[in-house]
């Protein structure tokens, strides 16, 4: 208990000279932001993922034997729409290659504006969720967490990806002292997957309780935030700012 007390102080706040700074803090935020937007999608957008793209798979196998309440189109546009933000922070990554807090910056600045992008498409639909607001939004949202979890991967900061929790999970038992292994980084891990779950419990909270207009000028906060503090924390050019090891 000590030693997984020991690991998420490091985490939350990382000791001076840590290779990675303070980006597993920011990247435990873009992962409650995921929770989040998953939420909005499978729950308000009709059973899609706009994050989660293991689960599109399977949706889109689902609805072509057949599954009611599945749709081909949007698991495809989902999945393409992924594709296209996970290949712009690609090239992000490439570009700020020798600058991660640019980086990260730059990026959740971007996702900020799909973000906003996706709150106006709703706003014009008077807050409806119609056909064309919802592939606006499914478009706008897969592009904006394709773009994160490429960048998440580029950062390199191990068992935070920010989208994905099945190998982190995976190696969180596999890797564990009971298993034999050296049970590396088990708070790390552990609040990784707390964060995306309280995200996803928040938006699943506010979908009941707010309107999704609402939830999505919310969702803006954490990114705003990120944006800002990643700005800041590299500016005066600190080790941390370089490529991951």
């Amino acid at each position: 208990m000590r030693r997984l007390l020991t690991d998420a102080a490091h985490t939350l706040v990382p000791p001076k000279g840590d290779r990675h700074g303070p980006l597993p803090p920011l990247m435990l935020v873009l992962t409650v932001v995921t929770g989040l937007i998953d939420a909005v999608s499978y729950l308000a957008l009709g059973h899609v993922f706009v994050a989660n793209m293991t689960g599109n798979v399977v949706f889109l196998g689902f609805a072509l034997a057949g599954a009611p309440g599945l749709s081909v189109p949007a698991s495809l546009v989902s999945m393409v729409s992924f594709l296209v933000g996970a290949l712009a922070g690609g090239r992000f990554g490439t570009r700020f290659a020798a600058h991660r807090g640019r980086l990260l910056t730059t990026t959740t600045a971007l996702q900020a504006v799909l973000v906003a992008g996706s709150a106006g498409a709703l706003f014009l639909a008077h807050g409806e969720v119609t056909s064309p607001a919802r592939y606006a939004l499914i478009v706008l949202l897969g592009i904006a967490m394709g773009l994160q979890n490429a960048v998440a991967r580029r950062l390199g900061v191990p068992d935070l990806t920010t989208t994905v929790l099945t190998l982190t999970l995976t190696g969180l038992a596999a890797d564990s002292s009971p298993a034999g292994g050296p049970a590396p980084r088990p708070g790390r891990r552990i609040l990784s997957v707390l964060a995306m779950f309280l995200g996803a419990l928040a938006g699943a909270l506010l979908l009941g309780h707010a309107e999704l207009l609402h939830i999505l000028a919310l969702v803006l906060l954490p990114l705003v935030v990120t944006s800002v503090a990643a700005h800041r924390l590299s500016a005066s050019g600190p080790a941390w700012i370089g490529p991951a090891a």
